[in-house]
């Protein structure tokens, strides 16, 4: 089920998201949208709706000092606290001593990343990414759609994978988030 799309426009991050809720052959378009906010971040999840219900309501994103590297940010505080949150909401499964979680992706400082079901984090160097059983199509139209505006961009994704894919549905959520201004930059300002 779903498409997750994210697109790095500047310093701002883009990210667009289905309504399906797919169950086996069965499919329903759901009020709860697989893009939303927390604190500074812009998540899309895909994997599991409860798992999205715990990012949006549970998770309480770490604070990260403004020098702090950003991606060792992503892959040790933020991380962490990703896998309490799904522990104690009963989210995460553990099977041979292998701890997995869900897939999803973040906008956080500008930048997306993409955190896979073992807690990987990737940063794809293209500047954008897609997720979810749409995502080879939406990849392919965003490939095809550098020059246009962002936003745009991620709208036809969306709609490219819809058209292609069963587990995709409008209406489709689009939100943008912009990099906040460090302390020391505007100071220096």
């Amino acid at each position: 089920m779903t498409c997750i799309v994210g697109l790095v426009d500047g310093d701002r991050v883009w990210m667009g998201g289905d309504s399906a809720g797919v169950n086996g052959l069965d499919i329903t378009v759901r009020a709860d949208t697989k893009v939303f906010r927390n604190a500074d971040l812009l998540i899309g999840f895909t994997s599991s709706f409860r798992m999205g219900q715990l990012l949006h309501y549970r998770l309480d994103p770490p604070h990260r000092d403004p020098e702090a590297d950003v991606f060792r940010y992503m892959v040790v505080d933020f991380v962490d606290a990703v896998r309490g949150c799904l522990k104690d909401g009963g989210y995460a499964h553990r099977s041979n001593d292998v701890e997995t979680g869900g897939t999803f992706m973040v906008g956080y400082e500008g930048r997306l990343f993409s955190i896979q079901s073992d807690y990987q984090v990737g940063e794809a160097v293209r500047g954008y990414h897609a997720i979810g059983c749409g995502s080879d199509y939406a990849l392919g139209s965003l490939a095809s759609t550098v020059g246009l505006p962002a936003e745009e961009r991620v709208l036809k994704a969306l709609e490219c994978a819809e058209l292609f894919s069963g587990g995709v549905r409008a209406p489709f959520t689009i939100q943008s988030m912009v990099r906040r201004p460090h302390l020391a930059l505007t100071e220096a300002a």
